[in-house]
């Protein structure tokens, strides 16, 4: 049953703040009550006359009408709560997928565009493959992806900030050419072995490394999510769960070594699986850490330099990064 109602049936008394049932034949010592504490939801049909009751335009004689108001009323804010719950259900969906939206396309881009301005970014190349693998799909939900800032991913691992890896970005972009061989040591949540990938192409491979099962599953979930998502399907994209330290001599030599947690030294397996001409960017170091930049000659021999003072989480065993969970 359902009216339409031009305004508010005396039942509703506006200056009282109360709302009262009348029943057939009843007086108004046997009204029954509905607390003022809901009242507030029906105020917006209250009449705006200074009267003390708004006209009755619904007789004694149909209650069942009278009751059909505060029962629409009541559907009225069931529906607005559960159109409320649904667009908070689908965003976290959205968001979980990892649909893009305008707005995170938006960050993103507003994210490469101060690296730029700060001199972080140098060449169109690391800008254009920053902007193309958007951040935001590679970080928890909640998380605030556009912040340049190192954040927590779980296991005691961490994704890098930005700067750090537009850094790395711009060390071995010339090492990053299409049909070339990038490994990933300690991939995380996989967000720069798909910028590797997009810069190597089909023709090349793009391995990551990662010895926590859980990350290298939920790094495979994120670059399927991403621009990506074609070179993992093609094959030229992959993430093993392994032991970095030990690199990934399948697919060796490569043209870049890329490193994501701190050495106490570089491990000669990821030398050896250098190409010459190739180069390492890793971390090194203890408590006080370096970037270093390690380039092979055509004879086997390597040079190495400092780029900067760095801050990772240590690369280590899997047992030792967990021991203290």
């Amino acid at each position: 049953m359902s009216a339409y109602l031009p305004t508010t049936p005396r039942f509703l008394n506006s200056r009282r703040n109360s709302i009262h049932l009348a029943a057939v034949g009843s007086s108004s010592s046997s009204r029954s009550r509905i607390p003022s504490s809901y009242s507030f939801l029906l105020r917006p049909l209250a009449s705006s006359s200074s009267s003390d009751e708004a006209p009755n335009y619904f007789p004694d004689f149909c209650p069942l009408l009278r009751m059909e108001v505060l029962r629409s009323s009541y559907n009225q804010l069931f529906r607005a709560t559960h159109i409320l719950l649904l667009f908070t259900i689908s965003t976290n969906f959205f968001a979980e997928k990892g649909f893009m939206t305008k707005a995170s396309l938006e960050k993103n881009k507003g994210l490469v565009e101060n690296l730029c301005q700060y001199g972080v970014i140098k060449s169109k190349k690391v800008a254009e493959m920053m902007e193309t693998i958007d951040r935001g799909l590679f970080v928890p939900y909640g998380s605030q992806p556009y912040s340049d800032s190192p954040m927590p991913i779980g296991y005691n691992a961490t994704i890098s900030a930005p700067h750090m890896h537009a850094t790395c970005l711009e060390l071995l972009k010339d090492h990053l050419k299409p049909g070339m061989r990038a490994l990933d040591v300690g991939s995380g949540t996989g967000y720069l072995t798909a910028c590797f990938a997009m810069m190597v192409g089909p023709d090349g491979h793009a391995i990551g490394v990662e010895h926590i099962p859980e990350l290298g599953a939920a790094s495979i979930k994120n670059i399927k999510r991403s621009a990506a998502e074609p070179l993992m399907r093609g094959g030229s994209l992959s993430v093993h769960v392994a032991d970095g330290r030990l690199g990934w001599p399948e697919l060796a030599p490569y043209d870049t070594i890329h490193v994501g947690a701190a050495a106490s030294e570089v491990p000669k397996a990821l030398l050896d699986q250098l190409k010459p001409g190739g180069r390492i960017v890793i971390p090194v170091g203890n408590f006080f850490q370096e970037l270093k930049v390690i380039d092979k000659n055509p004879d086997g021999s390597v040079a190495t330099r400092t780029d900067a003072s760095v801050r990772y989480v240590p690369l280590t065993s899997r047992s030792a990064q967990l021991h203290e969970l």
